[in-house]
């Protein structure tokens, strides 16, 4: 039951995190989408979007890869990168073609409407990546990695257990490996 609460409590706060980082990913998105609809890029709304999620992708990626899942990273950061970028290209498809579909196909043309149909998208493409990052993109074993906290790894434990010393065996009689972290 402690390992299912750790498990949990440590899911909320990646959410917590992921939630801040989308937040302050959320208004680079669309304070950048509205100077530019009401600006240099000025009838062209879809485009637009694709310009502002690009900006704020790259802010994403920095804030979740160093901040929210670095217990999480993979050990080939080019593998990680390119998942990354391949989800954020689908996230941005669908807040994109929420906006393409409204001004295509359903003849919204205000800006007013535009933006907050792409504020949709957004919110729509937000949850996408967030269950995308924590289950395949920074998908590693907390347990595995040497920079996971001690705080973490009693939380996890199913049974916590003195740890044996140097030299220890199991009641297996078989070696008690450690880690260089302890």
């Amino acid at each position: 039951m402690d390992r299912i609460r750790g498990l949990a409590s440590l899911f909320w706060r990646e959410v917590a995190k992921f939630g801040a980082v989308g937040g302050v990913a959320f208004v680079i998105d669309n304070g950048l989408y509205w100077y530019l609809i009401h600006g240099p890029m000025s009838g062209s709304e879809v485009k637009a979007r694709f310009v502002s999620a690009g900006i704020a992708t790259v802010f994403a990626w920095v804030a979740n890869r160093y901040w929210t899942f670095r217990h999480r990273r993979q050990p080939n950061a080019v593998r990680e990168l390119v998942m990354f970028v391949l989800i954020n290209v689908i996230g941005m498809g669908i807040a994109a073609g929420c906006v393409a579909v409204a001004k295509y196909f359903l003849d919204v043309t205000e800006p007013g409407p535009l933006f907050l149909v792409g504020v949709f998208g957004t919110v729509l493409a937000t949850v996408v990546r967030f269950l995308a990052y924590r289950f395949w993109v920074f998908n590693v074993e907390l347990e595995a990695e040497p920079e996971f906290g001690p705080e973490d790894r009693d939380v996890l434990q199913q049974d916590p257990a003195p740890t044996p010393g140097p030299g220890s065996t199991t009641s297996e009689g078989e070696q008690v490996r450690h880690s260089p972290a302890g």
